[in-house]
């Protein structure tokens, strides 16, 4: 049996520009891994050494 073409046309909706920036924006949040943790710096573990010296 043949498919049907359905009649009714898709109409677009306006999308406002405040809408497509805050849509990006959410994508991004989600698509972003977390930042690495930063290693230890060398220096603050020779002043805290020093420290308790």
């Amino acid at each position: 049996m043949p498919a049907v073409p359905s009649r009714r046309e898709s109409t677009p909706r306006p999308v406002s520009m405040r809408d497509l920036l805050a849509a990006c924006a959410a994508a991004a949040a989600v698509s972003t891994p977390p930042p690495a943790p930063e290693p230890p710096r060398h220096e603050k573990a020779v002043r805290d050494r020093r420290a308790a010296a």
